[in-house]
């Protein structure tokens, strides 16, 4: 099957012709004109994926200010993540194809040019429904941009240079993990021009214009010489399947759970299964399903899916209930709430690079296992100081269970990948890669749907000024005690992962320039999972 781009821009029969149609931007010696060109085509597309990335971490800090100033039911706050999620999961697949056949310049555009328009409906929303519309269609547009941002570069720069741009796309990652949250916090905290949270949107639409208006000009095109044909049914039914699982379960509570809510729930498992029957057969027929099922075969691929899609439930829990404790529960300041992340975030960027680069080659599996106990002992080590400190807990009482946290994410995150793909063959590598992005953040917006069940769940609808603290702590153990089952889980579901990662990939000696593309395949999981 010839895969191309899926979710995140597999190049690794499409580059060739890529390079071939891009007029010397690749070959261009260093210090003329094509040569400058290029890099400043990089400089805008990687400016575009760091504002897709702030922006996830910007709204988390921002949604207590949200729902005090728009009014937003709990519902609808979460509707405003899980829109988000939802739209971004379901398009991803589509995004890539779309860029393969029509242009990844044109999609990009058509993408930056979306996302800075939702930005805008977003930031100018009237009431709670305009915004969480709005965050679905931003999550859509990023579905076009995101997929299009390595394929640009890998059709852009030769192989001798990527190391040198990924390299730079982690140092992006890693900006964006710490400034987003104290960006967040610092524009709400300054309330510019009496906008209360809105600059936490607004801030998008000179970024995005300015790079829908270089990106014109500087950006080379370049389309697959044989992009796979669209799955929309499959899309659709993707999409149905988890509309029909998640709405039901942010409504659930406030509705106090009426009939139809476990109708569609359980009318969601017969969507799933028609998809399954559907691409079975569009599989046979053309080749071009958008899930490709002999993957399942693969018994270490089958395991990967189900650690990315628990790991990203994990995830999507822990982070909205984290910032809701803090601000609501504590009645912290969004820029108190923010810093008091920063420990994290450099325990993840820190521990994903000795991940990757000492501990994993050395121990394969192990390191994955141990990051997903760290992360377990971490969430137990919160739960332990929240209990025990109360409403008198402070920031530097929570830098341990915090730091303990994120150094597990960093030794599970980084390396997660190449475990997962080290046994698909490598035809399969594209679709593989694809799935694997998608299927993370669908698990992160089941996640958020599920913080109705385990967190608003534990939260009365009346509560007085004096029982929002407590019950918002309470909430928040309870919370984290699933995240913790979570994670034990996962170290289970790793027993099923290759003890150490191929080196090689079917047919990779007789594929020239494989290497680079695998590196690609791992570059754009590490920079888009999650």
């Amino acid at each position: 099957m010839n895969d191309t781009d899926t979710s995140t821009g597999n190049e690794n029969e499409a580059a060739p012709a890529a390079r071939a149609t891009d007029t010397g931007t690749a070959a261009t010696a260093s210090g003329s004109p094509g040569d400058r060109r290029r890099w400043f085509a990089l400089a805008i597309v990687m400016t575009a994926a760091f504002m897709d990335l702030v922006d996830v971490t910007i709204v988390n800090i921002a949604i207590p200010s949200i729902r005090e100033d728009a009014g937003a039911s709990w519902s609808q706050i979460q509707w405003i993540t899980v829109g988000y999620a939802l739209a971004f999961a379901a398009g991803l697949i589509t995004g890539g194809r779309l860029g393969d056949i029509h242009g990844r310049k044109r999609l990009f555009l058509i993408g930056i040019g979306g996302f800075t328009l939702a930005s805008a409906l977003c930031g100018f929303a009237v009431n709670p429904d305009m915004l969480v519309a709005s965050r679905i269609l931003q999550g859509g547009m990023a579905a076009m941009m995101v997929p299009q941002v390595l394929s640009i570069v890998h059709a852009t720069f030769p192989a001798h240079e990527r190391g040198k741009v990924f390299g730079l796309f982690g140092a992006i990652v890693g900006l964006g993990a710490v400034s987003g949250p104290l960006l967040g916090a610092l524009l709400t905290e300054w309330n510019l021009f009496g906008l209360e949270w809105r600059p936490i949107f607004l801030i998008n639409l000179p970024v995005g214009i300015a790079g829908l208006i270089l990106g014109s000009r500087f950006i080379t095109e370049s389309k697959a010489p044989k992009a796979l044909k669209l799955d929309l049914v499959g899309v659709v039914l993707v999409t149905l399947g988890l509309l029909m699982l998640l709405y039901p379960l942010t409504r659930g509570r406030e509705l106090g759970w009426p009939v139809w809510g476990f109708v569609s729930m359980a009318g969601a498992l017969g969507v799933f299964a028609a998809l399954v029957a559907y691409e079975r057969r569009k599989g046979a027929r053309d080749g071009s399903p958008l899930i490709e099922l002999s993957l399942f075969r693969v018994r270490s691929f089958a395991a990967g899916v189900a650690v990315q899609t628990v790991f990203g439930i994990g995830l999507g829990v822990f982070f909205l209930v984290w910032t809701l404790y803090m601000q609501t529960g504590l009645g912290w300041s969004p820029l108190k709430a923010g810093l008091t992340g920063v420990p994290f975030s450099i325990a993840v960027s820190a521990a994903a690079g000795m991940s990757v680069q000492q501990l994993t080659p050395r121990f394969g599996r192990k390191v994955l296992q141990a990051g997903a106990l760290t992360m377990t002992v971490g969430v137990l080590l919160y739960i332990w100081e929240s209990e025990r400190y109360g409403l008198g807990i402070a920031p530097w009482q929570m830098a341990l269970p915090l730091v303990v946290m994120g150094a597990g994410m960093g030794l599970i995150f980084a390396p997660l990948t190449d475990a997962v793909l080290s046994e698909v063959p490598r035809e399969h590598a594209g679709s593989a890669s694809g799935l694997i992005n998608t299927v993370q953040q669908m698990g992160n917006a089941l996640g958020l749907g599920l913080v109705a069940v385990v967190f608003f769940g534990e939260i009365g609808d009346r509560l007085t000024p004096a029982e929002v603290g407590p019950t918002f702590v309470n909430a928040f153990q309870h919370a984290l005690g699933w995240v913790a089952l979570v994670m034990f889980g996962i170290f289970l579901l790793m027993f099923a992962l290759p003890k150490r990662s191929a080196q090689h990939l079917e047919g990779f000696e007789d594929i020239p320039e494989a290497g680079s593309s695998e590196e690609l395949e791992r570059e754009k999981e590490r920079e888009f999972a999650g």
